[in-house]
């Protein structure tokens, strides 16, 4: 089968495109024809080695959490799936090798629910990373959030901070956004109240709440975590998915996992159109290290895809 992989660590350069041999499918796991393959900041942060202290790296790696496809074949232990389903995933395993740039993945079943069917292949390859992450975090990571929550996201145009406020509305919460300039008005579509990055936050933020804000949801790390606790109200809470300073700060980190309920609450939210999912850059499966490059500098809004062309 055709795959994006890597044989060493390094710059988007070590990635290639060629064949490698089909996944075996283990009785758990479901194997996947492979539509669309979304582009998430951890990939490159694998591909550059940042997680070599907490996941082996079994070489080549194919890289890749994120993917919407097909059902070819579930395993002999698996009744949840059928073949010819349409299916998402958050395809994460203890070890880095078997990702989802690639015309088949063998995906454990615990990663795996049914794709909202009023998204395109793409928008659903670009929901469970960062829904889960952005879901994950406001009902567990802020103990929730309701009516009369004033939320703070920073980075709130990227594709974790999208996804939360689109959450953090339909829970009811008043959501405050920080981002570039030119971002502010797709913040204001989805919701959310335009702020800013850079100095004067802090100010710029107790403009819009004098109180201070009932919760944080970082994004970012470093000064803008430092900048958010002082803007907590009393009993306000604050996790970051960037930063392990948080915890210093009383606030909670955050790393996603796989969950298949609430990968299945995320589809029925798209479903509902309280989700959806901006797709910024679609690029072939050949050009995957222009996509890791896209994603490395930092400035997309939304998601950027790789479609995996239909495979024989």
């Amino acid at each position: 089968m055709k795959a994006i992989s890597y044989r060493r660590y390094g710059g988007p350069e070590v990635l290639e495109c060629g064949e490698l041999p089909m996944p075996k499918l283990g009785p758990d796991s479901v194997l996947v024809k492979v539509r669309a393959a979304a582009v998430n900041p951890v990939d490159w942060k694998c591909r550059e080695g940042h997680l070599d202290p907490v996941l082996d790296a079994v070489f080549p790696v194919v890289p890749g959490w994120d993917l919407s496809g097909v059902v070819v074949r579930p395993g002999v232990s698996v009744p949840e799936f059928s073949e010819g389903e349409e299916v998402i995933g958050y395809v994460r395993e203890d070890f880095l090798s078997r990702g989802t740039f690639a015309e088949y993945v063998a995906a454990p079943v615990r990663t795996l629910a049914r794709k909202p069917r009023n998204l395109s292949f793409e928008e659903a390859a670009g929901l469970p990373l960062a829904g889960l992450t952005a879901y994950q975090v406001i009902t567990q990571g802020l103990g929730g959030v309701t009516h009369g929550d004033t939320v703070l996201v920073h980075a709130a145009a990227g594709g974790v901070g999208s996804i939360a406020v689109q959450l953090a509305r339909h829970f009811g919460a008043r959501v405050i956004g920080t981002g570039s300039e030119p971002s502010h008005e797709y913040l204001r579509d989805l919701g959310a109240e335009p702020v800013a990055y850079g100095e004067g936050l802090a100010e710029r933020v107790r403009a819009l709440a004098p109180d201070g804000v009932s919760a944080v949801f970082d994004c970012v790390g470093g000064e803008a975590l430092a900048q958010s606790a002082p803007l907590l109200a009393e009993g306000g809470r604050i996790a970051s998915i960037a930063d392990h300073a948080v915890t210093g700060l009383g606030g909670r980190y955050v790393f996603v996992r796989p969950n298949t309920a609430d990968l299945y609450r995320l589809s029925e939210l798209a479903e509902e159109e309280v989700v959806s999912v901006h797709v910024a850059r679609v690029l072939p499966l050949e050009r995957t290290a222009e996509a890791h490059r896209l994603s490395q500098e930092g400035h997309t809004r939304g998601k950027i895809v790789v479609t995996v062309a239909d495979a024989s």
